[in-house]
């Protein structure tokens, strides 16, 4: 794999971050839809026996994985789980790139396409994604 884009990204089926509780009841996907989703996704595995194929936040061990590019608001449930996936792969020697954007809800960039923040975040990627792929933006 050469690389991977995480957007805002569901890495963690414990749902108890700092950020999560913050965001009990506020947004689009706050805690409880966060909860929901996991229950949806993982289905009859208990939660002592989730694989890290499915909540990669689970993993003891982040080395080896490609250049990973992160973006996440600020006022979002995922927020501080991706902060703390960002992190560890940092601590593992591998190579990520994490955005957090100030005031950004889930989806912020969908929910509101022409905004500034928006733009910004777009560009980003596509900057990351020239980066690693090695061809120059027209």
């Amino acid at each position: 794999m050469l690389g991977q884009m995480l957007i805002c990204p569901m890495l963690d089926d414990r749902n108890d971050s700092d950020s999560g509780h913050q965001m009990t009841g506020q947004g689009a996907w706050d805690r409880t839809a966060n909860e929901t989703g996991w229950n949806l996704y993982l289905g009859d595995i208990q939660r002592d026996e989730v694989p890290i194929y499915a909540s990669p936040a689970r993993a003891d061990d982040l080395s080896g994985l490609p250049p990973t590019f992160i973006d996440v608001g600020s006022a979002e449930t995922f927020r501080d789980e991706n902060i703390a996936y960002a992190s560890r792969i940092w601590a593992c020697g591998g190579d990520a790139e994490l955005h957090l954007w100030p005031g950004g809800v889930h989806g912020f960039d969908a929910l509101a396409p022409d905004a500034a923040l928006s733009h910004d975040a777009r560009q980003a990627r596509v900057r990351w994604l020239t980066r690693l792929l090695g061809t120059p933006i027209d």
